[in-house]
């Protein structure tokens, strides 16, 4: 059974149920409530009436019926009761609503306590049928003489109840008719509600977003549009260093992270993305995205956290990867390239000319790489220089590295990625520079040396410099100075990430139109770099 169908059944019922109870019980209360009163009129009647002189003294007349008749009626008539009967102490009738009754000895047997005094409420079946009586003993000079009995008949009781009863009913049957109607408007809102969801529907997307959001390496924070946090998932509560067990939800944002600007863009309705955000000392990327209803209203607002070191370092890894394929692919063009020419000196028969070539290019290849095997040993550095060098063979640079380098005393702790990162970008840079000077001859030159307490890095290239406008703008994410804006604008700010990392220091000297030095130097015991 579907949730709109549960929902109005269970109202139904339950509002059927109640109209039945309350009818039932308003019914006995009722009943109950008009036999009481009935009873205490017709005791009070019977007292009122047992007190009249006129009725104690005719008790002395030869014929009491002929005062006593007349008097009973009057009043019976002007309170509505079914009979006024007064007997004496041996209950001869000398009133009764049916003349022909005078005289005859009165019925129900119920006047033993009255006779002793006793005023009473009783209920007995009498010559007019089952009533509800009223009756009180008559007293002169301290003698109980009579019997005043008044009374109203059970069925006219019952009708007056039932006459009730048919009023209730309808009533009931009005508030059944607005219930059901209420009901159904309930069941349709709240399914118009939950979009039409069933329960298990419900619970399945809510246990399937508490994955998803559980599995998301960034950390995600929502609030509603007064500010209040409506989700966290685990990998928020690391980022604020919270503990899972204290809950944030219903917490105001403010009260958790300052200065979020999530409230911003629930007050403007605009997304943000990739802003950076300071939490705790740590620099994250943050988007920022208004929660809209249906009509387009904005409910709220999500935002989600990287650490921008994450980014960085996947920046790396795809800038090395970059680097390592285009120095394979320079290097197969260039190999390519001697083959041909060594191919074309076999098929001219020029022997020995093809001899020397070999000979020229081991000894270049081979003096060169014994000079990197010597004063860099380390082979992802070495690796990586080759592979630049290959690379600025194709590109027609004249790439050199200072046969002055030294590069062996490269403390473990410092990540050779991390040294590669900074080389690969500073040289990519200068290759950038020197292909759109101009010149026609395209020089970069690379020094490295640990001599001392620092690792000296130092790219030189006599591209068309850096303006002194750009001098405070070059390490911001996404700002060049190139023609091409492909891939632009993320070198010199992976550099910087990366020094910051190290604790190292970067500075450059640059004249526009002659070039570009950059220099970096790394403490090999971190906090100790000269100034």
């Amino acid at each position: 059974m579907r949730l709109h169908t549960k929902l109005m059944t269970g109202i139904c019922v339950l509002i059927i149920l109640m109209g039945v109870i309350f009818e039932l019980t308003f019914i006995n209360i009722l009943e109950s409530g008009l036999k009481k009163e009935k009873g205490n009129t017709a005791l009070s009647v019977a007292q009122s009436v047992s007190h009249i002189p006129e009725i104690k003294e005719a008790f002395n007349e030869d014929n009491p019926a002929s005062t006593i008749q007349p008097i009973a009626e009057r009043i019976r008539k002007q309170i509505g009761a079914e009979f006024i009967v007064i007997g004496n102490r041996n209950e001869i009738r000398y009133s009764h609503p049916n003349p022909e009754r005078l005289g005859q000895k009165m019925v129900g047997g119920d006047n033993g306590r009255v006779f002793k005094g006793e005023p009473i409420i009783s209920e007995s079946t009498g010559t007019l049928g089952p009533s509800l009586r009223g009756k009180a003993p008559i007293q002169s000079d301290g003698r109980i003489i009579g019997v005043v009995s008044v009374g109203f008949l059970q069925k006219d009781i019952e009708e007056e109840v039932s006459s009730l009863q048919r009023k209730i009913l309808y009533t009931t049957l009005f508030i059944l008719l607005g219930g059901i109607l209420i009901a159904l408007l309930i069941s349709l809102n709240i399914k118009k509600a939950i979009f039409g969801l069933e329960p298990k529907e419900i619970a399945w997307m809510y246990q399937e977003k508490h994955a998803i959001l559980e599995s998301i390496h960034e950390g995600i924070i929502a609030i509603d549009n007064e500010g209040r946090i409506t989700v966290v998932n685990e990998t928020a509560h690391q980022i604020l260093h919270i503990p899972n067990d204290i809950l944030l939800r219903g917490k105001r944002i403010e009260d958790v992270i300052e200065d979020t600007h999530l409230l911003d863009v629930v007050s403007t309705g605009q997304a943000e993305y990739d802003r950076e955000f300071m939490i705790q000392g740590e620099v994250f990327v943050v988007n920022r995205i208004p929660i809209l209803n249906k009509r387009g209203h904005v409910k709220g607002a999500v935002a989600s956290l990287r650490n921008k070191s994450e980014l960085s370092n996947l920046l790396q890894e795809l800038s090395h990867i970059k680097s390592y394929a285009e120095g394979l692919r320079a290097q197969t063009h260039e190999y390519s390239n001697r083959l041909y020419t060594l191919l074309g000196l076999i098929q001219l028969g020029s022997y020995k000319e093809a001899i020397e070539f070999i000979s020229k290019e081991v000894d270049v290849a081979q003096g060169f790489i014994n000079f990197l095997m010597q004063e860099i040993p380390d082979p992802i550095i070495a690796g990586f220089i080759l592979g630049k060098v290959s690379l600025a063979s194709e590109l027609k640079i004249h790439f050199t590295v200072d046969r002055e380098s030294s590069f062996k005393d490269v403390p473990a702790e410092i990540g050779r990625e991390t040294l590669v990162t900074i080389i690969g970008n500073l040289v990519n840079n200068a290759f950038e520079a020197v292909r759109e000077n101009g010149k026609e001859k395209k020089k970069v030159s690379l020094f490295l040396t640990d001599l001392g307490k620092e690792l000296i890095i130092e790219v030189e290239d006599n591209g068309k410099g850096i303006a002194p406008e750009d001098y405070e703008r070059i390490f911001q994410t996404g700002f060049t100075t190139k023609d091409s804006k492909s891939n632009a604008g993320i070198g010199l700010s992976l550099v910087q990430d990366a020094i910051e990392s190290l604790g190292a220091s970067i500075t450059y000297s640059s004249n526009e139109g002659d070039g570009t030095v950059f220099t970096i130097a790394i403490p090999k015991v971190r906090g100790r770099l000269d100034e």
